[in-house]
């Protein structure tokens, strides 16, 4: 123990990840994107209507429902499209960053040295629009793990064997 140090370290001097510039997602996530809220709101609005027509109680205020579905529709797709814009991510020589969030930013670093599993996915819109979404897995659980959507098939392939031959190399 005689040997033992723990000198501080510059702050000032490390690297900046805000720095990096950040891949966007797809374009065409977009298009997922929408479809979905058109899936999710489409039901929404079925029971509503359901609801309004079977309720007599509630006929006369079936406008007001109207507008609150509109108004909610609204900051919905506004919302989504906010947090489609600031999603990001990048990958460096010794590890990933994404970037996501629409009040508050939340930036994961993950090192490849904790990296354990990758999987890509594809959704059956995603396949329609030659997307996949890469999940990699760490030693830290669930919150820890990372999932990049709306990148494209191929690319994604490739991220998937870099990962992959960072993790055998670790081995």
């Amino acid at each position: 123990m005689e040997n033992f140090t723990n000198e501080p370290i510059d702050i000032t001097a490390l690297p900046r990840y805000e720095a990096v510039k950040l891949n966007a997602l797809q374009p065409k996530y977009w298009n997922v994107i929408l479809l979905n809220i058109a899936v999710t709101f489409l039901i929404i609005g079925i029971a509503l209507a359901v609801i309004v027509y079977f309720v007599e109680e509630i006929h006369s205020m079936a406008w007001l429902f109207g507008l609150v579905y509109v108004l909610f529709l609204g900051f919905t797709f506004f919302l989504c499209r906010i947090s489609f814009q600031k999603r990001g991510f990048a990958f460096r020589e010794h590890d990933v960053i994404y970037r996501s969030g629409i009040l508050a930013t939340n930036t994961m670093i993950i090192p490849y040295n904790r990296v354990q599993h990758v999987a890509l996915h594809e959704g059956f819109v995603s396949r329609y629009f030659d997307l996949a979404r890469v999940e990699i897995f760490t030693a830290g659980g669930d919150s820890s793990d990372v999932s990049i959507p709306g990148i494209k098939k191929e690319q994604a392939e490739d991220i998937k064997q870099l990962l992959m031959g960072k993790i055998q190399k670790q081995l």
